[in-house]
């Protein structure tokens, strides 16, 4: 069964470009041109993946995000923004309520369809080689490679599709320091272009949900970050 996206546009155009490379990649593909329509369409029947204009009529893209990322049941949806606003505040309010990825218009419809597969395929599989163990331990995190579930002190914690990814990640190179570069390129899937506060937004948004990284996740100033060993 292809995997069935979502796209929410209102530019019909844009939305019907995407749509057919999207189709001719072998995906399916539903169209809504508005925020309430995309709400109740994934009410109905979750997608594989949204492809997520910001500017949308009845319900911004922005809060779209922000009730998608809040319901347990949707909040693991991978998100791609797709939209005209190209300044990073905007780009960082969208990472911030948890889109996974960005992408401002004008784009290339084949680097829309990278992106998409590149998403998918992480979300699927993992970054890097398959793992022995299907569970990596963290002091009291527990990551599930296979179920991509996460818990903390046996309490599961709900994270996106790539803030998982950057977990598991981290967790398989603790003690490496890891540039933002070789971050955004081993666990996005590609080399990024969409500047690399990228990272640094995910990181803090782990940090959040897992308080014990607070201090664990150092940040390596003007390069990047290490997760060191836990504490005994």
């Amino acid at each position: 069964m292809p995997t069935r996206i979502l796209i929410v546009e209102d530019d019909l155009d844009i939305a019907q470009l995407v749509a057919r490379y999207l189709d001719k990649a072998g995906f399916m593909t539903e169209l809504v041109a508005s925020g309430r329509e995309a709400l109740q369409a994934i009410a109905a029947k979750a997608p594989g993946l949204v492809i997520l204009d910001l500017m949308l009529p009845h319900v911004d893209g922005l809060e779209v995000c922000r009730i998608v990322r809040g319901n347990d049941a949707t909040a693991a949806i991978p998100i791609i923004m797709l939209t005209a606003r190209a300044e990073e505040s905007d780009r960082i309010v969208g990472l911030e309520l948890g889109a996974d990825d960005y992408l401002a218009k004008p784009f290339s419809p084949n680097e829309l369809v990278a992106r998409v597969r590149a998403l998918l395929r992480r979300a699927q599989r993992g970054p890097g080689p398959a793992v022995a163990t299907k569970t990596l331990a963290y002091g009291p995190i527990a990551l599930d490679t296979d179920r991509h579930i996460v818990s903390l002190s046996g309490e599961g914690v709900t994270l996106t599709a790539k803030e998982f990814l950057l977990l598991e990640y981290l967790l398989q190179h603790r003690g490496r320091v890891l540039s933002r570069d070789v971050l955004l390129t081993d666990v996005w899937g590609y080399r990024y272009t969409g500047g690399t506060r990228t990272v640094d937004v995910h990181v803090r948004r782990l940090r959040e949900k897992l308080p014990v990284l607070t201090d664990a996740l150092v940040t390596v100033k003007q390069f990047g970050y290490k997760l060191v060993d836990p504490a005994p």
